[in-house]
């Protein structure tokens, strides 16, 4: 099988998954989220695409590594027992895998995500 080494990537997908993410619980508001995953890479180790999700709280526990560039705007996220990190259209950060703690979704926000799922 020929894999091409690049590939453009559309806006988003015809067809979001809508329901929350696995490891995410809302802890208050009611926020939405809306996830398009765009691309898997050749081997099946990495997926990449957006991420929508409207004001409000959620705790998240993640068991996989993910690269995050904020596209639109503001969150902040605090890991269980640790300081808050606020993050803003533009940045770009990483959440390793093993975190658990609240997002607080403060302005509806947008992102391209990368994760390793293998």
């Amino acid at each position: 099988m020929t894999t091409q080494p690049v590939t453009k990537l559309p806006p988003t997908g015809e067809q979001p998954i809508t329901t929350d993410l696995e490891g995410w619980k809302v802890v208050s508001g009611k926020p939405t989220m809306k996830t398009w995953i765009l691309n898997t890479s050749s081997d099946g180790r990495m997926i990449s695409g957006v991420w929508e999700a409207t004001p409000g709280t959620y705790h998240a526990t993640y068991d996989k590594y993910e690269f995050v560039h904020l596209i639109a705007g503001k969150i902040t996220i605090t890991p269980d027992g640790g300081q808050p990190v606020h993050v803003a259209a533009g940045d770009a950060f990483a959440v390793e895998a093993g975190f658990k703690g609240q997002w607080v979704i403060e302005e509806k926000v947008r992102k391209h995500f990368a994760i390793r799922v293998a």
